[in-house]
């Protein structure tokens, strides 16, 4: 007998090779803890940048108690990215000082909010073509925002919803 169902077990159960949040702990770590690569603080349960501020402050809470790869800096060793900028065109070819300028500014202001946005690699394949990859899929969608709304162009967004991963292409002739 056949129902009416839009569903089936099939939608409920949990994907096998779904890769996502493996590059989180499963416990919480002990705050404070520094990242002993790039010096980020682990604290209240998020993590945020070491800065002038805080190495001046001697407080109890910025006493650090233990040392561990951050989460960015981990996926910078594995080399396992969440996001991919793909730049091509004419234009690209002309101002290339100039948007690798930009994404490099924009890479700093996401890492005020989420120091764990970070650009990991920049990758010339065929000449007039560069792949820009992220530690993060917000990053990837933040930089093509960033290069729609500076240099204008063609913007297309591709997602990967089981296990977060974002493609963004940008081409402008």
């Amino acid at each position: 007998m056949r129902t009416a169902k839009r569903y089936t077990t099939q939608t409920i159960k949990k994907r096998v090779d779904d890769d996502k949040g493996r590059h989180h702990t499963r416990r919480a770590l002990p705050e404070p803890t520094i990242c002993e690569v790039c010096g980020d603080i682990y604290s209240k349960r998020r993590w945020t940048r070491m800065n002038a501020e805080r190495r001046a402050m001697r407080i109890d809470q910025f006493m650090i108690t233990s040392k561990v790869v951050c989460p960015a800096c981990e996926r910078q060793r594995s080399g396992v990215h969440s996001g991919e900028l793909h730049l091509e065109g004419r234009f690209f070819d002309l101002h290339q000082k100039e948007i690798r300028r930009l994404l490099e500014n924009e890479a700093q202001r996401a890492a005020i909010d989420n120091p764990m946005a970070r650009i990991m690699k920049w990758e010339v394949n065929p000449p007039g073509q560069l792949v820009v990859t992220t530690t993060t899929e917000h990053l990837a969608q933040r930089l093509g925002h960033a290069l729609s709304k500076a240099f204008h162009g063609r913007t297309r967004y591709g997602f990967s919803h089981r296990n977060k991963f974002a493609r963004v292409w940008w081409s402008r002739n």
